[in-house]
């Protein structure tokens, strides 16, 4: 019998974003694909009864909850300096780089392993983008990870080649991507629901945290060109770091605001919607490291745009059109060449609706979930 225990933390952050989504879609798909005689632990800090609850709920079939004793912030800190890493015993799955990584000796212990996920090389190539906290802490557990981890898994390729260059992992690098969430799904009241959200019956569609760099403001101006198409921007996505208001950024840039459309969080269910409907979705961010989101609108035929970025171009793998980044200045403007290509031009969209619904089938939780056990079983 063997237990494979799963850092779940993020999926009870206060804004899960895609690592959160990212984590309780594998895990549920890790209970399901358990080998005979194994079982699905989660590892969490220490969130109130209700959060542990709720999180039992979301993943059935967890063989129990480990409940740190501190809160995430704390536990997050802890484990950056090696401290309180009695977690580490056993096989331990990291979703991301919080992880209780401590020293350990598989031949002497040899049940003892440890992997984590670096989802993106962010912290190296762009910190402008992220907190000066977020990028010291992810450099440190990276650091951490070098000396400890046994495995290291990223979502692509591009990411494997790109961290390469900043930190050393050698041949203990795994790339092991997303997939369309399973509750992804267009509600039965799709109409209903349209009306409550106030959906244009066309527009431009951005999906993400509310953060810089998404390059939401870049996708403002390029809609408020005179050239662009007359169509508004519908935002979906909770808010996340730097205090990027929407609403200024559009009046600074000269969009109407009765062309801007913020949801905001939104469920599943009311996500699908938002991306099946969409004119064209756009993904204009300057970094990434697999991009979600593009997966989830080529999933419902929805005509995808996104930038250059190594990992978003291995990910759509031309099911897309794209928009190169150098130039920033002029960006907007290539940006809104591209939307008036798509919106104009009905056998593009056409073309683009076959390739997008062909792609996104190149992508499995069951794949991702079973590539995880046998990464483990590997170690």
């Amino acid at each position: 019998m063997a237990t494979l225990r799963v850092v779940v933390d993020q999926i009870l952050s206060p804004v899960p974003g895609g690592i959160g989504r990212y984590t309780e879609e594998l895990t549920r798909e890790l209970v399901t694909t358990a080998p005979r005689d194994c079982f699905v632990e989660a590892i969490v800090a220490a969130h109130p009864p209700a959060s542990i609850d709720d999180l039992k709920t979301r993943l059935p079939g967890l063989a129990g909850v480990t409940r740190t004793s501190l809160g995430r912030r704390e536990l997050s800190a802890a484990w950056q300096h090696g401290l309180l890493t009695g977690q580490s015993r056993g096989m331990v799955h990291a979703t991301s780089l919080l992880a209780p990584l401590t020293k350990h000796d598989q031949l002497h212990q040899p049940g003892d392993q440890i992997a984590v996920t670096i989802h993106d090389v962010v912290p190296w190539t762009h910190p402008q983008t992220l907190t000066p906290h977020g990028v010291a802490w992810h450099k440190a557990m990276a650091r951490r990870a070098r000396k400890y981890a046994d495995a290291v898994v990223v979502p692509t390729h591009a990411v494997a080649q790109e961290l390469a260059r900043y930190v050393n992992f050698g041949e203990r690098v795994r790339v092991i991507g997303g997939a369309v969430g399973s509750s992804l799904k267009v509600p039965a009241d799709a109409d209903a629901r349209a009306a409550a959200l106030g959906l244009p019956d066309s527009y431009v569609l951005a999906v993400g945290t509310l953060e810089p760099r998404k390059g939401l403001a870049t996708l403002i101006a390029a809609l408020a060109r005179p050239d662009a198409p007359d169509l508004p921007l519908v935002i979906a996505g909770p808010k996340g770091w730097g205090d990027l208001d929407v609403a200024a950024v559009a009046a600074s840039a000269g969009l109407a605001e009765n062309r801007l459309h913020v949801l905001g969080f939104v469920s599943d269910e009311d996500l699908a919607l938002v991306i099946s409907r969409a004119t064209v979705f756009v993904y204009p961010s300057m970094a990434e490291g697999f991009g979600l989101p593009i997966i989830e609108a080529l999933h419902f035929g929805t005509p995808v745009i996104h930038t250059d970025v190594p990992a978003l171009l291995e990910v759509a793998d031309d099911a897309s059109i794209v928009v190169p980044r150098e130039d920033a200045a002029d960006l907007p403007a290539r940006l809104a060449e591209a939307i008036t290509r798509v919106v104009t031009d009905d056998a593009l969209r056409a073309r683009l609706r076959i390739v997008g619904l062909d792609r996104a089938r190149a992508y499995s939780w069951r794949d991702s979930a079973e590539k995880v056990w046998q990464l483990h079983a590997d170690l």
